[in-house]
């Protein structure tokens, strides 16, 4: 109980290490996903405290209060609706036990540090986030361009020109489905498996 108690204090509980994915069903974060939609896990990062796990279609954060404590918080960022942002990776000095990965994601800030000798694999995960977050960007711009073609639509109308209610109608569905099916599954992409796939080599 000492050694950890002592490890808190010197803040060596937080280090952490990136987990092999022959290991990813005994860790907590495996219990929390919807294996039923496919989500799988691509990339974890567990210290005494707290485990960072990136699936395809999230980040599940085991938050832990203490390394001698048991009690944990489950929080879930989606990518769909949680942009990515200041990706960053500190690297370790001379006497440093650890690097840092630094990103903020649906506008919570985390970092992360990790052990050295995991540089290579964390270059990986840097890389994926990036692409994610360019990703994000890119669909942002592209949802509100639709909101200002739907708008420059609707001024070519007058309410007064439809032939009937149902002319009115048939248009306003018609318009609710394209603006829907743009703005939350052509420009709002959910699941990144694709990405992971490509950089992520653990």
């Amino acid at each position: 109980m000492f050694k950890k108690i002592a490890a808190e204090a010197l803040g060596l509980s937080d280090i952490g290490a990136i987990i092999e994915p022959k290991n990813f069903g005994s860790v907590d974060a495996d219990d929390y996903l919807f294996h039923e939609d496919g989500e799988k896990i691509f990339f974890l990062i567990k210290s005494k405290k707290d485990e960072y796990c990136f699936t395809n279609l999230a980040l599940i954060h085991v938050d832990g209060d203490s390394a001698v404590s048991s009690k944990r918080s489950i929080k879930r960022y989606e990518y769909a609706s949680s942009r990515i942002e200041n990706v960053s990776i500190e690297t370790a000095g001379t006497l440093d036990m650890d690097v840092e990965l630094k990103f903020s994601i649906g506008g919570v800030v985390f970092s992360i540090d990790v052990r050295k000798n995991f540089i290579e694999q964390l270059k990986d995960i840097y890389k994926a986030l990036i692409t994610i977050g360019r990703r994000q960007h890119a669909d942002e711009v592209c949802r509100d361009n639709a909101m200002r073609v739907l708008d420059a639509t609707a001024s070519m109308y007058k309410i007064g020109s439809a032939t009937s209610n149902e002319a009115v109608i048939a248009l306003y569905n018609e318009l609710l489905k394209n603006v829907n099916q743009v703005t939350l599954v052509s420009y709002t992409k959910r699941d990144y498996n694709d990405v992971f796939t490509k950089f992520i080599h653990n």
